[in-house]
């Protein structure tokens, strides 16, 4: 581990998981998760009739405890910050049971309301997601929280004291097939609910942002049973009526045969039907046009406000810069100044060729992040860089962008040719949209070419001046502080392709 960073570990005591997630941050103010843990706690279920948590579930979770105290010390952890929710929070012994968990354990924990559980799901998603306007949903064991973000702001929230787990205890599931009857009957009672928060039902049509186990075992199951290519959860949409269809599937089944289901993890198997069903009010209730699942949690808005504090909340266009930097930063394989002299220079051609060009409005955000990125392969090998580049956009955790689109920043950003990328897009069709293809070649030329003027990493060039002859020429007229024969080169190597994708063929001269 870098010797100039440092270690903070976060658990989250849920209503129904206990989670670890230990965090690294370096010097320059990156960050990623170096391990973490889950625990099946249950902790509504074992609830006693009036309501206790008994001492052997207080045995067991401390022992958790302390096993997750144990992994941040061998992480070399300065700080462990350890919050407890609904389970806790409804419990008639909750004083007696957070004194014996400090005492056993030796973590001091904070028992969150339901509104600071909102406001930590809050600020997850507005530093890793670039929504202005939604509806959020965080469906826990025993509790769910729902909250309103206008303009980047929280402006609403509430917990409701229904969960996965109490709501299955309360109507005795038991883990048989759940009828339509008792499905409505759920929805109907938690719509009752919701009902007491007229805003809920007040901005029709904004997407519904979903945090948690329910939403995110949902969105495994339909990612496993739909076959979807892309790898990461973060940004995965639920369109409308696949919510119908999993409810009705899961729903008929019964708890035995929804465990062997593929994509579907068992220790959700007998609490995502009710789960379900109050996630399926809160869609009613919304009239959202379709659930995004958000990967970030209460322990990532714990970790943001902790250890990365922001005076104000992040533009959609700084959560994509921030994450951006932060992969920069942490897989350093390219001098700095140089990528942002390319980064520079394709900026600049893109302007200059763009309009006209039929792009996406959005084409130039992904070619800024892309020639950034567009090196990061080499921390792995250089000679394969362009596949490790693509490997690890498609891979690692970086936000700012829906799949698509990181999708296509990915391969802008490792493009060799326009063979290569028709290759590495075949397996994500599913995803992408008609003249996707053509775009990334485009950028992704655009790219090489800005990458060929700086071939030496000299930073030589001091301005560019772009101008289109009529015999299909790009001349490429340069100032820079010494001559340019790698550069030359290199733009002749690639005038072919180039060509291919802009039928212009680039000439660089130096003044």
């Amino acid at each position: 581990m870098n010797a100039s960073a440092t270690v903070t570990g976060m658990i989250d005591i849920g209503s129904n998981t206990v989670r670890l997630a230990v965090y690294q941050v370096t010097s320059e103010g990156a960050y990623r998760v170096i391990d973490q843990g889950r625990w099946s706690a249950r902790l509504s279920q074992k609830l006693t009739e009036d309501g206790m948590l008994p001492d052997e579930t207080l045995r067991e979770l401390a022992e958790v405890l302390r096993h997750y105290r144990n992994i941040c010390t061998m992480h070399g952890a300065s700080r462990i910050r350890a919050v407890a929710t609904a389970a806790i929070r409804q419990a008639a012994n909750r004083e007696q049971a957070l004194w014996r968990l400090n005492r056993e354990t030796g973590l001091s924990i904070e028992l969150l309301s339901g509104e600071d559980e909102a406001r930590y799901g809050s600020i997850a998603v507005l530093r890793t997601m670039s929504y202005t306007d939604a509806f959020l949903v965080d469906i826990g064991g025993g509790s769910t929280e729902i909250s309103l973000l206008r303009d980047r702001k929280l402006v609403a929230a509430v917990s409701f004291p229904i969960g996965c787990v109490n709501t299955a205890i309360r109507y005795a599931l038991n883990g048989k097939p759940v009828s339509p009857a008792l499905l409505e009957r759920i929805e109907s009672e938690t719509l009752d609910m919701l009902r007491r928060e007229p805003w809920i039902f007040s901005k029709a049509g904004l997407p519904l942002i979903g945090l948690g186990g329910t939403v995110r075992a949902l969105a495994k199951y339909r990612k496993r049973s739909g076959h979807y290519p892309f790898a990461n959860l973060h940004g995965f949409e639920i369109k409308d009526g696949a919510l119908d269809d999993s409810l009705k599937t899961l729903a008929s089944m019964t708890l035995s045969k929804r465990r062997k289901l593929p994509g579907l993890s068992k220790d959700r198997a007998d609490v995502i039907v009710p789960g379900l069903a109050i996630l399926r009010a809160v869609l009613r209730a919304t009239a959202s046009p379709r659930i995004v699942v958000c990967g970030a949690g209460i322990r990532d808005g714990l970790f943001f406000e902790t250890c990365l504090p922001k005076r104000e909340t992040p533009s959609p266009d700084e959560v994509l810069n921030d994450s951006v930097r932060n992969l920069t930063v942490l897989y350093p394989a390219a001098p700095e100044k140089h990528l942002a002299q390319v980064n520079r220079l394709a900026l600049e051609l893109y302007d200059r060729l763009a309009p006209g060009a039929g792009l996406p409005a959005a084409s130039r955000k992904w070619l800024d992040a892309a020639s950034r990125l567009f090196r990061i392969g080499a921390v792995i090998d250089y000679n394969e860089c362009a596949d490790h580049t693509f490997y690890i956009l498609l891979n690692a955790h970086w936000y700012g962008l829906p799949h698509r689109e990181a999708l296509l920043t990915a391969l802008i950003a490792s493009y060799r040719g326009p063979n290569q990328l028709l290759r590495k897009l075949s397996p994500y069709r599913s995803i992408l949209e008609n003249g996707d293809a053509e775009t990334a070649s485009k950028l992704g030329a655009l790219l090489q070419l800005a990458a060929a003027l700086d071939r030496s990493e000299s930073q030589a060039i001091t301005s560019l001046h772009i101008s289109v002859e009529k015999g299909k020429k790009l001349m490429l007229t340069a100032d820079a502080r010494h001559a340019l024969p790698m550069e030359t080169m290199e733009v002749e190597a690639i005038a072919k392709d180039f060509k291919k994708c802009w039928g212009l063929t680039p000439k660089l001269t130096v003044r």
